[in-house]
């Protein structure tokens, strides 16, 4: 049988080019190495031009690796290509195979770094020093390997790069190497100056004593700057906690509790201003109390009247007055004139502009994070890659605790089982028919789902009637005043695990699409029993409660709507889960833990920040009653997840899941609460009896009044009323905006295409960039085995004997074949008989020579091997 032989290719030095030309040097190097195609190209004109050395590497007669100019590579057992050794050294020793890994490379990217701070700092460049300084590439040997020459050169030529440096940039450039400390040191003795070297010699003493104290001095900030980062990360609120979740039970759960923290710090941020604007300021001016204040009875905790009420957790208790300091003696209506020399606070127009201000920030704020979040998870470019990256690039090398190891291999494993999850979910297309019964059935639990949220704001709206046909007739006592809170939570309780059952007939494919479709339903549900809930406020409370202040009840409301709602979260956490575990375990004899529900849990933070932005402008320390609710909610919630739920059993990765939260919290929940705090402030005339808008026909008519007082106060402040009148009531500015707003948003929009299509259109030249070098390797292979081939006929030719080693044949011998034949076979067999002479005779494997060599351009072409007869 036949048999390849392997060669070794050693490319001999080049001439000196005249004295025109240039070699590359190291400053023109990358140029060189930019492109593959280039190198190739240089290679293949060298093997054209000037001819390459073939030496045979294994002795031995065999027959040519080659079967013909014009084939392809051979194919390994696995089908990949097998190249020739010359090929292979030549590809090892391109710049794709070699920067990044070795200490020699390490070593010329750092020599490279110290070219450009030297052209930096004005010194001359590589490309003007002398041609016999400067390396070239062609003076490369391929047969033998350059590791060590080429490490021992570019680590002489980074010494002198770096004697030019100054010792803060040398020092600089040294610390950010990824060498050894003993490498670090010999590099910074060698390219330390003569000059200094005396230095250090004379005057060793002092340098050692200045070095110690100067090295203390960094170590010593260096330590107190690790110090302030590991005590900033333990000042981020729950960062182990967050660690642990993610790693045990995946990014989906973990997304909750992320969505959270992220509302804590909305209302962290919506709180402060209030605090200081309002409700600090309405502390240390306290008004004159009109009546008696009840005693603290301890229903005020559920019901949020009685003592509350006199306090500055609700509207009714802030003055409509100027406020100075405090007066000794209120006059009419309990207002306080401003004594002379006072700093003047209205309280009207700081309460209105306050509140502006912070619902303002809070929607830059969500606008900001809505945008990160969308960068983050919808990234223009692919997700190729993701599982190596996992793999190879996620371990932390400087985890040393048993307990963080243990965490981040649980992290890891869960991101790799969500990684293939969502692969298996991409390859496993749907039937037509399976597609037909899927829909049919989720048309049927949407219109199943559609009537039970019909159903309970029927009964909202009914019961929220009862209620105020009772209030007309007589006072309301404080457990009535439970009701209409009491049944709106059980609604929203029940109805989403209806929606749970309903989604069980659905079987969805993807876990991903089945919790965004029970987000949907939830908060369908929850925003249409908050709309009928605004209406009965506003649109019936205000007119029965005339001489009341109806502000106060509607705070009230909202605060018992959000204790009630705390309370059946607690009541379904422990009821929902626990128990549930209880029984199924008891049952099934096993562990069969429920799984988290992410969209139940989810839509019921959604719905407690929605009540708390409708109660800012009637209750403002509301805020601060969210921020207690989300922190005894975490810890709940974070203690029954690890007690009583299991890990998804279909792990899926919650990539969009952050965007998605915070587009529904920006959209359906602030631009609700917005648009029904513009109303109340712009169409409802307040309560005449309690707040500071109590003499005024509506609350915007704050900001009307403190202008007309500008007006009269001089022309020094003349342009306000001019900004008033022109910036801010006239609706010109308002379209204005919405069409720069609209303008940015088409703009961001086309960039995004352009560069999804600019992408495309660099994956498609990437692919054609490989096709270009599978073309460009096959094509200097095939160079190579042609000269090969050529050089062997050549040596046999010159030595008077055939291709295959028999002597060659003269015109007037006779050949082989047409030689008769004394050989007789048997019938049956192709093996010779005996001959004549009684010897057997077996026919010796000698090729065929009836085709010759082909001679074209230059080239041999040599027919192929015949396969011998025994």
């Amino acid at each position: 049988m036949s048999r390849s032989l392997a060669f070794v290719l050693n490319v001999p030095e080049t001439p000196q080019d005249p004295e025109d030309s240039q070699e590359p040097s190291p400053y023109d190097e990358s140029e060189v190495h930019d492109s593959f195609h280039q190198l190739i190209q240089e290679q293949s004109r060298w093997v054209a031009e000037e001819g390459l050395e073939l030496q045979q590497r294994v002795p031995g007669a065999g027959a040519l690796g080659a079967s013909g100019s014009d084939r392809q590579a051979l194919l390994g057992p696995e089908g990949a290509p097998v190249y020739s050794t010359a090929t292979l050294r030549i590809l090892a020793s391109m710049p794709s195979r070699t920067i990044g890994r070795s200490r020699g490379a390490i070593l010329s990217q750092y020599y490279s770094r110290t070219v450009r701070l030297r052209r930096r700092a004005g010194r001359p460049q590589l490309r003007d020093v002398g041609r016999s300084a400067r390396p070239s590439l062609r003076l490369y040997d391929l047969e033998l390997d350059p590791a060590v020459l080429e490490e021992d050169e570019k680590r002489g030529l980074l010494v002198k790069e770096l004697q030019g440096l100054t010792v803060a940039q040398r020092d600089h450039m040294l610390r950010g190497m990824p060498l050894s400390l003993s490498e670090k040191r010999c590099l910074r003795e060698e390219s330390r100056p003569p000059r200094g070297k005396r230095r250090a010699r004379g005057h060793r003493g002092l340098l050692s004593c200045c070095s110690q104290l100067r090295d203390s001095c960094i170590l010593a900030s260096h330590n107190l700057g690790l110090a302030l980062l590991s005590g900033l990360q333990a000042l981020m609120p729950w960062h182990y906690a967050l660690k642990r979740i993610g790693g045990q039970f995946g990014s989906s759960v973990l997304s909750y509790f992320l969505f959270l923290k992220t509302l804590l710090a909305f209302n962290t941020l919506l709180l402060l201003p209030l605090l200081a604007f309002i409700v600090g300021v309405q502390a240390a001016f306290p008004p004159a109390p009109s009546g008696s204040v009840p005693a603290f009875r301890g229903l005020e905790l559920l019901t949020g009247g009685g003592r509350f009420t006199h306090t500055v957790m609700y509207y009714g208790y802030y003055s409509n007055a100027t406020l100075n300091q405090p007066c000794a003696s209120p006059r009419d209506g309990g207002q306080c004139t401003p004594e002379a020399g006072g700093l003047p606070y209205n309280m009207p127009l700081a309460y209105l502009f306050t509140v502006g201000v912070a619902f303002f920030i809070t929607c830059i704020t969500l606008v900001y994070s809505m945008s990160r979040s969308f960068g983050e998870s919808y990234r223009v470019g692919s997700t190729s890659g993701v599982h190596a990256i996992t793999v190879f690039c996620s371990w932390d090398y400087k985890v040393t605790q048993k307990w963080a190891t243990r965490l981040q291999h649980d992290n890891i494993r869960t991101q790799l089982k969500e990684l293939l999850a969502e692969g298996q979910l991409r390859q496993r297309p749907p039937r037509a028919c399976g597609r037909l019964r899927q829909a049919a059935v989720l048309g049927l639990v949407w219109l199943l789902c559609l009537g039970t949220t019909l159903v309970c704001a029927l009964a909202v709206y009914s019961f929220s009637e009862l209620v105020l046909q009772q209030s007309r007739v007589s006072a309301e006592r404080d457990w009535a005043l439970l009701a209409l809170p009491l049944v709106v939570c059980l609604l929203n309780l029940g109805a989403p695990y209806l929606f749970r059952v309903l989604a069980a007939l659905e079987r969805h494919d993807s876990p991903v699409l089945e919790v965004y479709v029970a987000i949907c339903r939830n908060l369908i549900l929850k925003m249409v029993i908050l709309g009928i809930l605004c209406y009965h406020w506003l649109g019936r409370r205000v007119g029965t409660l005339k001489d009341q202040c109806w502000e106060d009840f509607v705070g009230q409301e909202l605060y018992r709507l959000m204790v009630m709602d705390f309370i059946f979260t607690l009541l379904d956490t422990l009821l929902g889960e626990l128990v549930w575990r209880l029984i199924s375990e008891k049952r099934s004899q096993r562990k069969g833990k429920p799984e988290f529900d992410i969209a139940g849990n989810v839509l019921e933070l959604i719905y407690g920040q929605t009540l708390t932005w409708l109660g800012v402008l009637f209750s403002p320390l509301l805020p601060a009653m969210q921020i207690i609710k989300l922190l005894f909610l975490f810890y709940v919630k974070k203690t029954s997840l690890m007690a009583n739920c299991q890990a998804p059993r279909r792990p899926w990765k919650a990539s969009h899941m952050s965007t998605v939260f915070i587009s529904l919290l920006c959209f359906p929940s602030f631009l609700g609460a917005a648009i029904f705090l513009c109303y109340a402030i712009w169409q409802v005339k307040p309560s005449s009896t309690c707040g500071p808008f109590r003499t005024l026909d509506t609350m915007y008519e704050a900001g009307k009044v403190w202008v007309r007082r500008l007006e009269e106060a001089g022309p020094r402040v003349s342009w306000l009323p001019w900004v008033r009148r022109y910036l801010v009531e006239s609706a010109f500015p308002v379209y204005l905006a919405s069409a720069l707003l609209l303008a940015v948003i088409y703009l961001n929009i086309q960039v995004v295409k352009g560069q999804r299509k600019v992408i495309c259109l660099l994956k498609e030249q990437l692919s054609n960039e490989g096709e270009d070098k599978i073309f460009l390797i096959n094509k200097l292979q095939r160079i190579y085995e042609r000269k090969e081939r050529s050089s062997q006929v050549g040596q046999l030719r010159s030595a008077g004997r055939g291709p295959w080693g028999s002597p060659a044949p003269t015109p007037g011998s006779r050949s082989p074949q047409n030689e008769p034949s004394n050989k007789t076979r048997c019938p049956h067999h192709s093996l010779p008989c005996q001959g004549p002479g009684g010897e057997s005779s077996r026919p010796r494997p000698a090729p065929s020579l009836a085709k010759a060599p082909v001679v074209s351009r230059g080239l041999v072409r040599l027919p192929p091997l015949p396969r011998p007869r025994w």
